[in-house]
């Protein structure tokens, strides 16, 4: 989550001079490299059984490229906190998809916390939803970033998978980022994207960390926590991406909590320890 979070504001900067696709491209293959170098150092198995690669295509197809696509194409017409909104429909779809394909049941805790951290953001960015308009730019990025939620969705069905076939989490990511990144340069290529590089700091430095950090370490995180919690519980984790954002633009943006937003956190919170507090008894 502190990750995540603060990938918000390196996103804007991967757009521009390159080509979203060929930012993801970059960003994913990078996070692949990272990983196999780190596979090999520790010594961690790699080796994947045949029968399991095309299900670790589609993960990285779906969950590190298409998705991507839409999302840089969203937060190029919206604000990043629209974003953050619109995003936070990855829990009910977890909880459906976990349901339509692998019969899970949708508790009755797991769906108060996810009106409760839906509504806290919304309080949150209320600004923002407020003064939303219907011209068509907004609608636009908003569809947009509805579309990449799905797909989304889509790509932890297919880590659930994998997880339950007890595929290692560092040999999976790094082969579906790879896989990926080759996707992302085909359709790059099949849209005619020119392949260039920005060589500004701005640019370096958020590929790098988007890439490394965003990437490699964060989705490794996020794959773990679903083997260990489940696809839905692990979905809220999206929700407090927002919260981390807000306290790191305090510390450095001098940002000024309403009460509103503030009562929009203690919401975001209390669904957060709903989730978890449920998940122990359970256990």
């Amino acid at each position: 989550m502190l990750i995540w979070g603060s990938t918000w504001a390196a996103i804007p900067y991967q757009l521009g001079v390159v080509a979203p696709e060929v930012s993801v491209a970059y960003r994913f293959g990078m996070a692949a490299i990272a990983l196999y170098v780190f596979a090999l150092v520790s010594r961690r198995k790699l080796a994947v059984p045949t029968h399991t690669l095309p299900i670790i295509f589609l993960q990285g197809a779906l969950l590190f490229c298409i998705n991507y696509f839409f999302v840089y194409y969203g937060t190029a017409r919206i604000t990043s906190g629209l974003v953050a909104v619109v995003f936070t429909m990855i829990l009910p779809l977890n909880a459906m998809f976990d349901r339509l394909f692998f019969g899970t049941r949708i508790d009755s805790r797991l769906s108060i916390a996810a009106v409760l951290g839906i509504g806290g953001i919304l309080m949150i960015f209320w600004p923002e939803v407020a003064s939303l308009s219907l011209a068509d730019r907004t609608v636009a990025g908003i569809g947009l970033v509805l579309v990449a939620t799905t797909i989304a969705s889509l790509g932890n069905m297919c880590a659930v998978l994998n997880t339950r076939r007890e595929l290692p989490v560092i040999a999976v990511n790094a082969h579906a980022m790879a896989f990926a990144s080759i996707l992302a340069l085909l359709i790059s290529s099949g849209l005619d994207r020119p392949f260039n590089f920005s060589a500004t700091t701005a640019y370096v430095l958020s590929l790098l960390y988007l890439a490394i950090f965003g990437s490699a370490v964060a989705f490794g995180c996020y794959l773990a926590l679903i083997r260990r919690i489940g696809s839905a519980r692990a979905a809220y984790s999206s929700l407090m991406f927002p919260v981390v954002a807000l306290v790191m633009s305090t510390l450095f943006e001098n940002y000024h909590w309403t009460p509103v937003a503030t009562v929009g956190i203690l919401l975001t919170l209390a669904g957060n320890w709903l989730i978890l507090s449920g998940h122990r008894k359970s256990a």
